[in-house]
């Protein structure tokens, strides 16, 4: 499935949301490289040394390890992130990251994510790179390719920083909740005033439903098929309309589809959000549907999971995934017709 979401749209940007949205993230590391890769070069950067892009990765991951936990630490007191535990303080304090730090980022960075950051499942790789390494030791160079600053100050870039950002806040989910991944399920619910993903266990928000979703629509509005950029306001639709679960008196645990669950909520323009109102969703819409939630099916494991129970509640769980999604559809319009 991740071949076929490149092979639909075959540019750098769908390559990148391959690695970002798709990669298997034990820990955090990939999103913090992330991060630090676009902001060097949407500064016009084409080579940087591995010091100086440690300094971003660096503050990108203990900004965050303030806030929520990023994976226990598995190598010691040496591991980089005890070593980025024991100096958040006094990094966020002095707004850069200390020496210390510095020294166990670009110690681990080689070996620990950017070897990593452009593989995919069954040993293979995204069909663009965005760096290469050059160099040893102290004198390593990380050499910014094309691709990556074609993404980094393309009209979607803004967003793709808010995808990046919406997946981390994903996984660390998980690891806030302290348990395995093989006990979570259907975990996620949806606060349908604000439009944000909530943790069931804890109430509270885990990122945007717009900034979950967007990428595996590859940014683009799922009526119109346009790209919804910085300037868009931006809107969350019922793809079988909300009104279909009062006509039919919707009562939670029930058999009939819940049309607030995140398989059927899609990210769109708000003016194309407006004008489709209550209508019935195209055939077009439809596809585009189940080719996203296939491409979530990819995903983090809460999300994933999250869409995999409502094929489960339909009776659909084992079947192949390339038709479980068009036969979830075609049972949804038939309980509705």
């Amino acid at each position: 499935m991740t071949t076929e979401f490149y092979r639909r749209e075959p540019t750098p940007r769908t390559a990148w949301r391959q690695a970002v949205l798709m990669g298997r993230n034990a820990r955090t590391y990939k999103f913090a490289l992330g991060s630090a890769l676009l902001e060097c070069a949407a500064a016009g950067h084409t080579e940087v040394p591995l010091q100086e892009l440690a300094e971003p990765y660096s503050m990108a991951l203990v900004t965050r390890l303030r806030d929520a936990p990023q994976a226990p630490a598995m190598g010691g007191d040496d591991d980089f992130l005890a070593v980025s535990a024991q100096e958040t303080d006094e990094c966020l304090a002095a707004g850069r990251p200390t020496e210390r730090l510095l020294q166990a980022a670009c110690k681990s960075m080689p070996d620990m994510v950017m070897d990593r950051f452009h593989n995919l499942a069954g040993g293979t790789e995204v069909a663009h790179r965005f760096y290469e390494l050059s160099g040893r030791g102290r004198d390593r160079v990380v050499l910014l390719t094309p691709a990556l600053q074609q993404i980094a100050t393309s009209e979607q870039a803004a967003g793709l920083r808010t995808e990046l950002a919406a997946r981390w806040s994903i996984v660390e989910s998980v690891f806030a909740l302290g348990i395995g991944r093989g006990l979570l399920a259907d975990e996620l619910d949806v606060d349908v005033e604000q439009w944000l993903l909530m943790d069931r266990r804890r109430r509270r928000p885990v990122t945007g439903v717009i900034d979950a979703l967007i990428g595996f629509q590859y940014g683009r509005c799922l009526i119109c098929d346009e790209p919804i950029t910085a300037e868009d306001k931006a809107a969350v639709d019922h793809v079988f309309p909300f009104s279909l679960m009062r006509r039919f008196d919707f009562v939670p645990g029930g058999s009939q589809p819940d049309l607030d669950r995140p398989w059927n909520l899609a990210p769109t323009h708000g003016a194309c959000n407006s004008a489709k109102s209550d209508r019935w969703p195209t055939p077009e819409e439809l596809n585009r549907l189940a080719r996203r939630n296939e491409a979530v099916m990819n995903s983090p494991v809460r999300l994933k999971d999250n869409l995999r129970a409502s094929l489960n509640h339909a009776k659909l769980g084992s079947r192949s995934p390339g038709s479980r999604w068009p036969a979830f559809i075609r049972q949804v319009q038939a309980y509705f017709d």
